[in-house]
Formats: structure tokens, sequence, C-alpha cells
């Protein structure tokens, strides 16, 4: 009975073993996958983590708001535009002009 009680328990903290290696694998795989995604290492520490807060870079929204340099009332304007453009109710009205022609 003691011997089987003793190959229990040795299976059972080799499960636990390999589990416990896989999950710092995976996690060691992770990290590395978010260190990768942050970017370059040319960035400065705040540039990275206002990436990850924001979902964007800086570039990024230059370039949907087609800018090329930061002047606030430009990218206002921009803004509005997109804004505008994308609204519900605008594009009701679009789509029912579309559709009385």
């Amino acid at each position: 009975m003691a011997k089987y009680l003793a190959q229990i328990i040795v299976a059972g903290s080799q499960i636990v073993a390999r589990a416990f290696a896989r999950a710092v694998k995976e996690e060691i795989a992770a990290s590395q996958d978010a260190a990768r995604r942050l970017g370059n290492s040319s960035k400065t520490r705040a540039e990275r983590l206002s990436n990850v807060k924001t979902g964007i870079t800086l570039d990024e929204a230059k370039q949907i708001l087609n800018v090329n340099k930061l002047d606030k009332d430009e990218i206002n304007k921009k803004y509005e535009v997109l804004f505008k453009a994308n609204e519900k109710d605008k594009r009701w009205v679009v789509l029912y002009t579309i559709e009385d022609f």
C-alpha cells in the first residue's frame, strides 16, 4: 500500500513540475512579445508607455489626421472634419440622399 502511495505522490509531483515549467515558458514568451510590441529601444520610456496606453503612436495619429507638424489649430480642424464625416446622423442623411436618386 505504501508503495502505491509513494508512486502516486511522485507522479503527482512530476505533473505539477511539468505544468509549472510550461507556465514559466509561456510567461517568458509573453514577456518577450510585449517587449517586442513596445518598439525599439531608441524611444524613451514615456513614449513607449504612452503608445501602450493609447494604442497608437504619434506618427500614426499624425498620418490619420494628415498633419505634418504639431500645430494645435490644424489638428483640431482636421479632427473636426473627420469627426463630422463619421457622425452617425450625417451618415444616414448621406445614405438617404443617395437612395433618393
